[in-house]
């Protein structure tokens, strides 16, 4: 009970401070003028080029679980990006969570924790509103994003092994991040992508909406279940209060200096010892043609916009002996998360592909022709300042360390070596710097300068 009471009481000092603050540049100027020191604090006061009354009133809502004249289902934004997650949801906070309920239940039966709503449980499909797993909510921290099937697009029934009658599809995803959105989201910068939706990127893990309003909509909709439609200026106050919250001072100088146009732009890494730095070279090398930009999360190497890093279950398997590459296997309850599809293609011919998470093709219905072009388990960049606060990793949390991380990226440098074709093989700019040499891959002797460099971002 006291670390939940201390949260509590920081939120309100915090959501006080903020009103207080953001209330005073509401004030005319006499009435500023009235208190010794207040006009300098008006002049002070900076946030982050968002209206400071919407911050404050964003944050309050941010937190609010009753939303008033919604008719929600008694979830704030803040039960599934938790504050004290860094705004994120991890499986153990999510199982702390479900294991304190239940205690608390043991003397009052009516004792309840918003985050466990029937909609994220396993079983809610044939159980509805009387679903009570949580398996993937507790083990994994995933939530279920529901889609429409693309007309290109059906689910295998997995009992006859024939095409289902099923018009929509389940996904089990991470909970990313809110800090430095103002960094990251569409970008308008090449390489953009040829298929709607957000050419140049977006929010959500596969670049679905374009704006953070949009976004607040979504989640108000489809995980807060509400019935009523919200008014414009509460998604715009949930937006410059997402707006205003970044890793760390040095993020929001960047963006400040972004938001201006200031260049050159400011260094927000932090002072780094040697071995920090000689990480950020090999970062500069193997991850930023990716992770690029002011955000990170701008290719500026590569012809694509979304890329498909073989996260999702199952995971590819060499075929050759010995195995030239080898991705750590996904754990039981997440491969239980796939599904198989049959797709039309544009030859006419169907196709059967398996995937936990087509990403985008479930937004496009493209799939085929060259991998690197088509939708199929395509999802958008995020940025990395702060990860090393954010495990577990990808869009199904499954990397539980940043060692995880690097070691996937290792082995698929590893297979797009053992895929490039020509003789000899010419490297994709994926994996060279010189259009020769396959360079980019972290070496054995610097992984452990990469994860150093890592954990400061």
């Amino acid at each position: 009970m006291k670390p939940r009471l201390v949260l509590i009481a920081c939120c309100l000092v915090l959501v006080s401070t903020i009103v207080m603050t953001a209330s005073s540049s509401d004030q005319s100027p006499e009435a500023r003028d009235q208190a010794p020191g207040v006009q300098s604090l008006h002049r002070s006061l900076d946030c982050g080029g968002e209206p400071c009354d919407g911050v404050a009133r964003g944050l309050r809502a941010f937190f609010d679980r009753r939303l008033h004249g919604l008719d929600g289902n008694g979830r704030s934004c803040a039960d599934c990006h938790m504050a004290t997650d860094h705004f994120q949801l991890s499986p153990a906070s999510a199982e702390a969570r479900f294991q304190f309920v239940q205690s608390q239940r043991q003397w009052n039966p009516e004792a309840d924790d918003p985050l466990f709503r029937a909609i994220d449980a396993d079983d809610f499909r044939t159980n509805g509103e009387n679903a009570s797993d949580f398996s993937n909510l507790r083990q994994n921290g995933l939530i279920r994003i529901t889609f429409p099937l693309p007309p290109t697009m059906r689910l295998i029934d997995p009992v006859t092994n024939l095409p289902s009658s099923e018009t929509f599809v389940d996904v089990w995803r991470a909970v990313p991040t809110v800090n430095d959105v103002a960094l990251t989201g569409p970008d308008g910068l090449k390489p953009a992508w040829a298929r709607d939706p957000n050419h140049f990127g977006g929010y959500q893990l596969d670049a679905r909406v374009g704006t953070l309003q949009e976004q607040a909509l979504g989640a108000l909709t489809n995980h807060a279940k509400i019935q009523q439609a919200p008014p414009q200026r509460l998604l715009d106050d949930l937006s410059s209060f997402q707006r205003v919250l970044f890793t760390n001072n040095r993020v929001r100088a960047l963006s400040d200096a972004v938001r201006a146009g200031t260049l050159p732009l400011p260094d927000p890494d932090p002072p780094l010892n040697d071995l920090e730095q000689q990480g950020k070279v090999v970062f500069v090398r193997a991850c930023a043609q990716c992770h690029g930009g002011p955000g990170q999360s701008t290719a500026e190497l590569l012809p694509f916009r979304f890329h498909d890093i073989l996260t999702q279950c199952p995971r590819p398997v060499d075929t050759v002996t010995p195995a030239r590459w080898a991705f750590a296997p996904c754990a039981p309850g997440l491969a239980r998360n796939a599904r198989t599809y049959e797709i039309a293609q544009n030859t006419g011919i169907t196709a059967r592909r398996t995937s936990s998470d087509p990403g985008r093709a479930l937004l496009s219905g493209f799939v085929g022709g060259p991998a690197p072009a088509d939708d199929w388990n395509k999802l958008d960049m995020p940025g990395l300042r702060g990860i090393g606060q954010t495990a577990p990793y990808f869009h199904n949390n499954s990397a539980a360390s940043l060692e995880e991380v690097v070691d996937h990226y290792i082995e698929m440098f590893k297979r797009i070596k053992a895929n490039a074709v020509g003789n000899p093989p010419v490297p994709p700019p994926v994996a060279t710097t010189d259009g020769v040499n396959f360079d980019r891959q972290p070496k054995p002797e610097e992984r452990a300068a990469l994860l150093a460099y890592l954990r400061k971002l």
